[in-house]
Parts: C-alpha cells; sequence; structure tokens
C-alpha cells in the first residue's frame, strides 16, 4: 500500500491513496492551521472505525442477518508528553436491526478485534468495546478464542 502526500502550505496536506480518493489535514488554528481539514489522529480513530465497520457488516451479512442501521462513537484518550499516541480507545458500537441478537453482534465485534481489523491491530492502544442493539446497551464479556469463522 502506499499513499502520497503533499504540503499545500501553512499547516495543510492533502493525501491521496491508490484508491486516488482525496484526503486534506489541516492542523487547528492556535498552532498555525486553518481548520481546512480533520487532524491526522482524528484519522486514525475514522479508520479504525471504517476497518471494523466494514468488517462487522461483512460477518453480519454472512450470517444472513440484516442491519438497518449502524454507527459507531469513538473516543481515543492520548498521552500528555509527546508523542501524544492513543492510549487508550473506546468504541461504542450503535446498531439496529429486527433479526439481529446480542450474541450474533457480539461475535461480530470479537472476530472483527481479534482477526479481522487491520487497523486496530495496528495500533498500540488499549481498545474497549461497548454495543447498543435496538436501543439497548452491552458491555462486552470476556474475550473467548472463536473457532468457526462465518467469513471463511
Amino acid at each position: 500500500m502506499k499513499v502520497s502526500v503533499q504540503w499545500e502550505g501553512k499547516r495543510r496536506f492533502a493525501a491521496r491513496g491508490e484508491s486516488n480518493h482525496p484526503v486534506v489535514m489541516d492542523a487547528k488554528p492556535d498552532v498555525g492551521g486553518e481548520d481546512q481539514g480533520p487532524r491526522p489522529m482524528e484519522l486514525l480513530l475514522m479508520g479504525l472505525g471504517g476497518c471494523t465497520g466494514i468488517d462487522i457488516v461483512m460477518i453480519l451479512e454472512k450470517m444472513r442477518l440484516m442491519v438497518e442501521e449502524f454507527r459507531m462513537e469513538i473516543e481515543g484518550v492520548r498521552r500528555e508528553e509527546y508523542p501524544q499516541k492513543f492510549t487508550e480507545i473506546h468504541v461504542k458500537y450503535i446498531l439496529k436491526g429486527a433479526n439481529l441478537t446480542p450474541d450474533k453482534v457480539e461475535r461480530a465485534i470479537r472476530l472483527s478485534e481479534d482477526k479481522y481489523c487491520s487497523a486496530s491491530a495496528s495500533l498500540n492502544a488499549r481498545i474497549r468495546t461497548s454495543y447498543e442493539l435496538n436501543g439497548v446497551v452491552y458491555e462486552m464479556g470476556e474475550r473467548v478464542e472463536v473457532d468457526d469463522d462465518p467469513l471463511q
């Protein structure tokens, strides 16, 4: 995988990957930016959401379950000293679907976390998860190894 990142002046950079979609990044005004795009660390969290979200939708589809609505709220905690990397990330999955069940949703989340999501595997941070299914909030139970994989 390869990307190109071009400086556009001040603190603004434009990136383009092999998919040829542009992404503009900028810093906040108090450090010389003009707030014309997301911050690079925001993009890390967005990438995590996209990666795990794609996995979960694919897994639930393989289980023949219908996802009607799906979004995530992702919050990252960064350390004070440089580099200000993420130390903890909380991902809350919010799903709606008539035939979705807590055990199937949790299984899809676990498969994404433990096996498929390259973004979460690449981050050196503690990642906590919870989910809301049809308005009911669930905390993730103890992690277990998954033997039967619906994507294989």
